[in-house]
């Protein structure tokens, strides 16, 4: 694969691992006020918008951290999904932490919303086996040499080569 293809399959991977993260952010944050039996049918429209927004979101807010894991990985060629996995919880709680205060007397964050912080790294969780399926298991194989062609075949015996 060149290094041409492997950048299209990297951006398509971050573009769907954004989605898949946007929609578990929306979906958890949602679910408390889809439990309630009164709200009636769905405006289908709505939570579409809803889906949009929070895939804008989190593509915005976790690209940077997104994008270190990802040149960490291919720059090594580590493919393990539970490499992906842990780079995505990592994205998703430095994400959170990034928008919560920081005192600077105390050294310690301000208002954090343990729900919150669970939502987001597990929407990091679920980004990053979405890109392992689809970039993450051939990370770094662009970097290797083709493999050698198969030798001809050896000619029949008693015949002599020129």
């Amino acid at each position: 694969m060149t290094l041409l293809g492997r950048i299209v399959v990297i951006l398509l991977g971050m573009c769907l691992a954004a989605l898949a993260a946007g929609a578990v952010v929306v979906l958890a944050v949602l679910f408390p006020e889809w439990s309630e039996l009164a709200l009636g049918p769905l405006d289908e429209t709505g939570v579409g918008l809803v889906l949009a927004f929070g895939l804008i979101f989190v593509s915005g807010v976790a690209l940077v951290p997104a994008l270190i894991v990802v040149l960490v990985t291919e720059a090594f060629g580590i493919r393990h999904a539970l490499a992906y996995a842990v780079g995505g919880a990592l994205s998703g709680a430095a994400c959170y932490l990034g928008l919560v205060p920081f005192d600077t007397d105390t050294l310690s964050f301000v208002g954090i919303i343990r729900r919150d912080l669970e939502i987001m790294t597990g929407a990091g969780i679920v980004a990053g086996v979405v890109y392992w399926l689809v970039a993450g298991r051939n990370a770094g194989r662009w970097r290797e040499a083709p493999p050698a062609p198969p030798p001809p075949p050896a000619p029949p015996a008693g015949e002599t080569v020129r």
